[in-house]
């Protein structure tokens, strides 16, 4: 019970303004395709099933790479509010492709921003940290 008030504590109504209600720039939207950033020449690219990311359900990743990187840490977490942090395991299926799973909790807002960080060794050593920002209830 301690949890769920912790839990529930961090998805406050009253802290997203009205403003916000609209549908910002820069959040991936899954229904539209893969979404991707570029670390340098390396382009990294995000898929979703379901594409349109329904909280309370189990969700599934698809991490691809242009070039081999390894993932050193990944979690989920809520971009604008705490909602707590839910870690990511990727499971390797080519050299290139990585697969993860999550299920993360609903909100009272009709506008929750979650945001997958990972972070990564590039093929020459290097670590980098990029993230993607998609919205919950994408319906």
């Amino acid at each position: 019970m301690l949890f769920a008030l912790i839990f529930l504590s961090g998805c406050d109504q009253n802290q997203i303004s009205p403003q916000r209600a609209m549908k910002e720039q820069g959040l991936c939207d899954f229904h539209a395709g893969e979404c991707q950033h570029s670390i340098g020449e390396n382009i990294i690219t995000l898929s979703l099933s379901p594409a349109s990311a329904p909280s309370e359900k189990p969700l599934k990743f698809k991490l691809k790479s242009t070039q081999k990187i390894e993932i050193t840490s990944s979690r989920i977490e809520g971009r604008d509010m705490f909602m707590g942090v839910i870690p990511l395991k990727w499971q390797q299926t080519d050299e290139n492709t990585f697969n993860a799973t999550a299920v993360y909790g609903s909100c009272s807002s009709d506008y929750m921003v979650w945001r997958l960080w990972l972070s990564v060794t590039t093929e020459a050593g290097l670590p980098q940290q990029i993230w993607f920002d998609f919205l919950a209830d994408n319906g």
